[in-house]
């Protein structure tokens, strides 16, 4: 009976010594250089953050400031058209309508169209000062640089049209001024 008692007491302290094998030990450094890993993380997640919003600020002044010289680019452009306009009036307009090959009846119809693309071009300017100096239906600054690129290919347009009309006028000047050679040419030879 002893040995039963014996074994039976070896038997329990085994097992309470396997129990106490498998309990898990617990390293308070390990804990500590989590949490302190845990505070930096979470300090470094902050300053991503107010970073991240720093350049979504940087990157909305920068397309204020890409629109803005674009509607300054628009503006110049627009205002180097008119003076091409100008140019074109002041001396071709003047030259043709001077011409002796021009009619009577082609003077009205060439002054009007040429007063046609100069008011429509003082209206383009107006528009475009009302657009620069107000708000403007409260628009964005992308829109109104689109506004100003939409007015800008239209004032290239003017631009392109006024010479096509000067340089058709120019034809029919050279044209009329040859025949008029050719019928009055001296045929006594």
């Amino acid at each position: 009976m002893k040995i039963k008692i014996l074994t039976t007491g070896i038997a329990l302290l085994l097992s309470i010594n396997i129990h106490a094998q498998g309990m898990p030990v617990y390293d308070n450094t390990n804990f500590v250089s989590l949490v302190k890993s845990l505070v930096e993380s979470a300090k470094q997640t902050s300053q991503l953050l107010k970073t991240a919003e720093f350049l979504k600020q940087q990157k909305e002044n920068l397309e204020k400031v890409n629109n803005v010289v674009r509607q300054m680019n628009a503006v110049r452009e627009i205002g180097r058209n008119n003076q091409r306009l100008i140019q074109v009036v002041q001396n071709d307009l003047r030259d043709i309508l001077n011409s002796p090959y021009i009619r009577p009846d082609e003077m009205t119809r060439i002054s009007d169209s040429f007063n046609a693309i100069v008011q429509n071009s003082l209206e383009t300017m107006d528009f475009i000062d009302q657009i620069l100096s107000s708000d403007y239906l409260k628009m964005s600054d992308a829109e109104r640089a689109n506004i100003l690129k939409q007015k800008e290919e239209e004032s290239k347009e003017m631009v392109s049209n006024i010479s096509i009309r000067t340089r058709r006028y120019k034809d029919i000047i050279s044209f009329r001024k040859m025949q008029d050679k050719i019928n009055n040419r001296d045929t006594a030879y």
